[in-house]
């Protein structure tokens, strides 16, 4: 039996999974949790990953032993977008990692956006109009705000890029990653020094950022495996999920996104839709929400219910439900990063049902506008593949479903970030095509959902015009701020 290790350091934790390289069955998996965060301030030490990485890995590993005394041939970390990783000449962090819903350089982010020549200029030159979640804008904030930590700085890495340099003491990257990065273009597939310069003109950045690797190349080796590039975790669950030309996969997780692979670049100048590669040489226009499942889950524990009985309340509501704009802590799409949530059309009468439908319905319909920016810059003729934890849902998964006109389904995928991971493992592994792992391990596979009770429910009915008239009242952006 052959195996390989497919890794995902999440915001919240890695988790690690071993898979069989002939038929992807899972042989082990572990979880290790990572420090906890709260925006606007979202930092982690990144010496914490690898703690947890270990953590996880020997815990897969002893669960392994049980059964073979095989070992990985071939390993992959993919880990969550964007962070900041400025490290010394020995190797240490200068200063916490800055993750991606970390939103202290939004005045970072305008300030590049003017340099540059504004929002066109951008998505020309990299694909993406930069948001505070960036690193280039990390980047600009860190020298703003701490010069004796800058001046420290040898070397700018990812969180995947981390990782990976502990296993293999080499800087390195993919192009799926340092596509978020704002400073990396995506069409070409070179850096672009002349925004890093805006940045710092002093710095001789080609010393400082790691070597972008190909699809199919190795980093080097780690306990006796081969570490393949790794990649961010939205393209690494593209992998996971085997998505389809077409197919449009919506990630119901703290923070949602919705993406689809294409042949070519995407540049959206309103920002809305991010110009990702990703990791098999193709692209990934993504759009990214700050706020999901937390949201569902910040009400769900106001009404002191689990899970279920969330479900269970907002699925009965009936009458006039209240309209809830979901920035909980700020937002990202739209770009309202010290936003708060706004709740219109509150009575004295408001049951809990109607708090609970409330919560599901503006989730819902903010990934709805990012899937109707999306459809302006990717394919969007095939299924609407869930996946993440609001994907298990019965109102969520219903409301989308009697939202859109278009095939929705559940992953049967359950962790498709270190799947996706292990898929390119093997493929690094074997010298072959992604597309070839991930028919071979039926990747793909997925549930159709129903509309069940919500397709005659007058819940439904009018809630994204509701949505849209709250959203765009005049003064809601000023009103949504701390």
């Amino acid at each position: 039996m052959t195996i390989v290790a497919g890794i995902d350091s999440s915001t919240q934790s890695t988790k690690v999974e071993f898979r069989d390289l002939d038929t992807g069955e899972l042989r082990a998996a572990a979880t290790a949790p990572h420090p906890p965060v709260t925006p606007p301030v979202s930092e982690q030490d990144p010496a914490s990953w690898w703690e947890a990485l270990e953590a996880a890995w020997d815990a897969a590993v002893a669960q392994l032993d049980a059964h073979t005394t095989d070992r990985p041939v071939a390993v992959s970390v993919a880990g969550q977008q964007h962070g900041m990783v400025a490290l010394d000449a020995d190797g240490n962090a200068v200063h916490p990692a800055k993750l991606w819903n970390d939103t202290e350089s939004a005045a970072d982010a305008d300030w590049l956006i003017a340099q540059l020549g504004g929002a066109e200029a951008w998505a020309h030159a990299v694909g993406s109009v930069p948001v505070a979640a960036f690193t280039a804008t990390k980047l600009s904030w860190l020298h703003r705000v701490h010069p004796e930590a800058w001046r420290r700085v040898v070397h700018v890495l990812l969180p995947h890029d981390y990782l990976t340099f502990k296993m293999t003491g080499a800087f390195t990257t993919d192009r799926g990653d340092a596509s978020g990065t704002g400073y990396w273009s995506p069409s070409t597939g070179e850096y672009r020094w002349d925004i890093l310069s805006i940045i710092d003109d002093t710095v001789d950045w080609t010393s400082v950022l790691p070597s972008v690797l190909g699809p199919f190349e190795s980093a080097g080796t780690w306990r006796d495996a081969i570490v393949a590039p790794g990649t961010g975790d939205n393209m690494a669950a593209a992998m996971g999920l085997g998505l389809e030309p077409g197919d449009v996969a919506m990630s119901l997780g703290t923070s949602g996104t919705v993406y689809a692979v294409s042949e070519s670049p995407s540049a959206d100048p309103s920002g809305a839709v991010a110009g990702f590669a990703d990791a098999t040489g193709r692209f990934l226009p993504l759009v990214c929400t700050s706020n999901a499942a937390k949201v569902i889950d910040a009400v769900a524990r106001l009404l002191d219910v689990d899970h279920d009985e969330f479900d269970r309340l907002a699925l009965a509501a009936t009458g006039d439900v209240p309209v809830l704009l979901p920035y909980f802590d700020g937002e990202r799409t739209p770009n309202r990063p010290v936003a708060t949530g706004v709740v219109s059309g509150l009575r004295s009468d408001v049951t809990r049902e109607q708090l609970a439908r409330a919560a599901v319905d503006g989730v819902v319909c903010g990934m709805l506008d990012a899937l109707d920016a999306l459809a302006g810059h990717a394919p969007v003729t095939g299924r609407l593949v869930l996946t993440g934890g609001a994907s298990a849902s019965a109102a969520v998964r219903d409301t989308l479903s009697a939202l859109l006109d278009m095939p929705v389904v559940v992953s049967d995928t359950e962790q498709a970030v270190a799947t996706g991971a292990a898929v390119q493992a093997a493929a690094v592994a074997e010298g072959v095509e992604h597309h070839v792992i991930q028919h071979r391990w039926g990747l793909g596979d997925a549930t159709s959902v129903d509309s069940g009770s919500m397709s005659e429910a007058s819940a439904v009915n009018g809630v994204r015009e509701r949505y849209a008239a709250l959203r765009d009242l005049p003064g809601i952006s000023t009103l949504a701020q701390r």
